[in-house]
This record gives structure tokens, sequence and C-alpha cells, in this order.
């Protein structure tokens, strides 16, 4: 039943005389409470803050002279009480409410400083399930949704970067704060409750192996605003979620301008596709144009790597987003900078390196200090209308799936390794999609159609443009090995990529018309591998 209103008006100032304040991150806190102090203010507080208040020679009351109960139970029970909460929940031009707070002696509480238990950094840093557990906050939510619903009369603070904002709405107003201030910290107050039972119910899920919750909710922390979305008219905000995975949320920006939206997501795909190469194998090289790969290669060092992808289609790879596997070194670098770029994102960058990219000022240079693991669990979100479509990271690898050679030629070694290394780089393509390669780089990509048989046509095509682009007799898809991350449904998208020059097949199997699609590689001598594993990227 819902609780009806009794409409009293909220009042525009609020005059701030006493003070609650407790926070695990105590940046500021000290400097925020000499403002308070200054200002006349009353100051409560809890444990170790009240703790390092009183250290700094500023008074300050333990709230457990306040509520006359102990904090107990290792600090688990502290503020729990109606003397408290009473404080933060008291209408005060309310005549119950003020008479009930006289009879219990109740004191108001103008102003909290709350900021919660670091659950999401004990989570991000691996800690054990009881030390997680035990940094779950649960008086410090309670305070921030009571205070946040009494924002009428309680302004409420859960981030240290709002400290400055505060003092100077009390400086600007004779020690009040408003009621436009105190509605919009209030509505981050419950932002943040929501982000931290967030973090806390997803891992819960995690430990507990519960794939498919029956609630489930993504949030975040604002790491930048954007200057607009996927196109200008868009506005847009990079928040970041706290997980613990290399990447561009986590890198770091050593040079260049704010990424764009669409520098965050091509860099994504990027690296999350150059984690599928470990480095201790060799160097690896992807460069990225709108979310998918234009040239991806291995080579003998992160230079040759690096020739080798763009040598695929460097046409499309000018203003594209260049990542690596290894560190990037200075003869990597002269390479890089002869081509406008947007991002280059690798796990190291070399002294060397950052001098010779340091001459483009607006190329944007990050540093991650690992790869992705492209096994470990996750999520992935998209939006769609009125809801949230959830699932489990493809984390499936190649080197994990047993192959089945279904046709009546073996591969050889070669175009094994070849296959391998296609169905790693088709993976992050979209669908449907199509990669040619030969000795370990892409000799053609056909991305995103709504035919398999024209993404084979258009990775063809992109080939003998390569070709002529680099002066060779004959594209390199002559001989090469073929990945097509989902079924041949029809045998017709094989005939091009046969055509086309492939000696070697892979791709997932399980169409009604495999028959006919291996019927068609015998003919034309071909061999063909199964793996059982589709990977669609949409």
């Amino acid at each position: 039943m819902a609780v009806v209103s009794k409409k009293i008006p909220a009042p525009d100032h609020i005059k701030i005389r006493t003070a609650l304040l407790s926070v695990s991150d105590k940046t500021g806190i000290i400097e925020l409470a000499q403002a308070l102090v200054a200002q006349g203010v009353k100051l409560l507080s809890t444990g170790g803050t009240q703790k390092a208040i009183a250290a700094a020679g500023l008074p300050v009351t333990d709230v457990s002279d306040v509520t006359g109960f102990p904090e107990i139970m290792d600090g688990r029970v502290k503020t729990l009480h109606p003397s408290v909460h009473g404080g933060l929940l008291a209408i005060r031009d309310d005549a119950e409410h003020a008479a009930a707070m006289k009879e219990h002696a109740i004191e108001g509480i103008d102003l909290a400083v709350i900021n919660l238990y670091p659950f999401e950094e004990v989570r991000a840093a691996g800690g054990d399930y009881p030390t997680t557990v035990e940094n779950i906050d649960i008086g410090g939510p309670a305070m921030i949704r009571a205070s946040a619903k009494n924002h009428a009369y309680v302004t409420i603070i859960t981030d240290p970067s709002d400290y400055p904002a505060l003092i100077e709405a009390m400086r600007s107003n004779e020690g009040q704060t408003v009621y436009a201030f105190r509605q919009k910290l209030a509505a981050k107050a419950y932002a943040r409750t929501a982000a931290y039972d967030t973090a806390i119910s997803n891992w819960f899920a995690e430990a507990l192996d519960i794939e498919i919750p029956r609630y489930r909710t993504i949030g975040g922390v604002l790491k930048e605003e954007m200057r607009y979305g996927e196109n200008p008219h868009q506005s847009a905000g990079f928040y970041v979620t706290g997980e613990n995975r290399p990447g561009v949320a986590t890198a770091v920006l050593l040079q260049g301008k704010q990424l764009s939206y669409n520098n965050i997501n091509d860099t994504d795909g990027a690296f999350e596709l150059i984690g599928e190469f470990s480095p201790e194998r060799g160097a690896a090289c992807a460069i990225i144009k709108h979310a998918n790969p234009c040239g991806v290669a291995v080579g003998s060092s992160l230079r040759d790597a690096y020739l080798k992808a763009l040598a695929c289609d460097s046409t499309s790879a000018f203003g594209g987003i260049i990542a690596l596997n290894q560190i990037l070194d200075g003869e990597t670098a002269e390479e890089i900078v002869k081509l406008f770029t947007e991002v280059i994102i690798a796990p190291q960058v070399s002294e060397e390196a950052k001098a010779i990219i340091a001459a483009k000022k607006n190329l944007r240079l990050l540093v991650t200090g690992g790869l992705p693991d492209p096994r470990s669990r996750g999520l992935t979100a998209k939006t769609v209308a009125g809801g949230l479509l959830v699932q489990t990271r493809d984390n499936g690898m190649i080197e994990d799936i047993d192959l089945r050679v279904v046709t009546k030629r073996q591969p050889t070694a070669s175009e094994l390794d070849d296959l391998k290394f296609a169905y790693k780089v088709a993976k992050h393509v979209k669908s449907n999609a199509i990669v040619y390669a030969k000795d370990g780089q892409t000799a053609g990509i056909g991305a995103g159609q709504m035919s398999r048989l024209d993404s084979a046509r258009i990775a063809g095509l992109k080939a003998e443009e390569a070709a002529r682009a680099m002066g060779w007799a004959e594209p390199m898809t002559k001989g090469s090995a073929v990945a097509s991350e989902a079924f041949f449904p029809f045998a017709d998208g094989l005939l091009s990529a046969i055509a086309a020059g492939a000696t070697a097949v892979i791709q997932p199997g399980g169409s009604m018309r495999d028959e006919e699609v291996i019927a068609a590689a015998d003919e034309h001598d071909v061999a063909m591998v199964f793996t059982g594993m589709r990977h669609f990227r949409h």
C-alpha cells in the first residue's frame, strides 16, 4: 500500500547546524571538517573517522555518545539506531515529527557525509569470500538512503569530489544549502547505493555460479563525460564497472586528446582481439576500423607483425586503432607514425617509442600493463527497447576445441596453423564473417554482411585490392586458409572461398546441408575442419 504524502512544502534554504561524518575513504575529510567547524557546525562521527578528526584537533562527538549505545560486533552495529535515523528522516516542519524528536531527545542531522566500505576494491583485488563479505557496508547505505529520501531537510554527500561544492554553497549562503543543490546530491546518492548493490549482487552471482539470476543490474561510475556519442547530436558518458581486466577502461592515457565514444568502442574491440595472442608465443598486431579488424598478423618482431597486418588493407587502416600484444618499441613506433592513426594501445611502451610518438600530439597512446585473459569469465550487455540482453563473455578458445577433420584430405601443418589463426580473428569480426589467412597474417576480411556468400566475396575483393596496392603478383588468398565463424548454410560461400584460392577451411559445422558442403570441399580437394563452436558477433 502506497504511503500518502502530507504535502509539506520543502524549504529552499536549510541551515547546517549538525553534520554526521562517517567515511571509509578519508580523502579530504579533515579539510572538510575544518571548513564545517569554521561555519559553527557541530560534528558527529564514528570509528576511524571520529579518531582522525579528533587527532586533527577538531571538536567532534562520537555517535555512541548520541545513541547511548557503543559500537558492537566489530563495528557492524554503530549507526543503526533511532537517534541517528530519526535525526536524518525527521520532517522538521511536521508537528508530529517535531513532537517525536522532542519526546525521544532526537537531534536533527542536517548534513550527512558518508562513503562506503571498499567492496568494489576488495572484489577487484580478488579478496577471498569471507573478506569480501565483511566489506559489504550496511549502516552506510542505510544512512545514505535515509538522508537522500529526506533531501528536503538533509544534504547528503557521498563523493569527496563534492566537498568543495558543499563548502562553496555554505559560504555563499551563510551556512545554508538550497533545495536544488540537495536534490542533485540525493539523486547522486541513490545512484551510488544502486551501483554498490549491483557490484555486490553480481559478485554473489559469480561466486555461486548463478549464471542467469532472477534480477540483474549493471552499474558503474562515470570515468569521463564524452563530447558526444556515436554522432554529434548524441550525449554520452564513459562508465567503468571496476572489473579488473586490462583494457581501455583501465588503461593509462600517456598522450593525446580525449578518446571519443567511437574510439573507446573500437579500442576495446582491438585489445580484446589482440588478447587472443600470447606475447610469449610471438609478436602480434591488430588494426581495427569501425569495430572490425582490417588487418591482423603475427610476426618475427612487433614491427614485422604491424607491417603484415597493414598489408591486408592499408586503405581501411587509415585513421584506425592499433593494438599490440608486446612492449611497443622504437622501430615499430617509427613505422606506425607514418600512417594517420587514432589510437595505439599496448601493454607497455618503451621510452624510445614514447619520444617518437610524442611528435604526433593528437595520437592517443594507451598503456594497459597487461593483456586481457580471453578465457576469463565475465559479462557483456546490450540495451534493447525496454530491457537488457546480458550474456557471458565469449571465452571460447580454438586451443581448447577438439577439431574434427570432415574431408578426405587432412590439412597440412602450415594450413592447420593458419586455420587456427583465422578462427581466432573471425571470433572478433562482426557476423557474417569470413577471414582468409596465410603465413600468420590476414589476407582478406569480409565482415557484417547479411549473406555469408557476400562476406566471402568481399574478403576476396579486399585481398585483390591489397595485392594491387602492394605490387604482388597475386592475392594472398591463393593457397590460404579460410575461417567462417558460423556454418556455411549452402555450398556457395565455400565455393566462393575456393575460387579465391583457399585450400583449407575451418567452420563450426551444424548446417542441415553439411554433407553438401563437405562434398563440395572434397570435389575441390580442400581440407575442412569442424570446430563445433560458433562465434556470432553482433
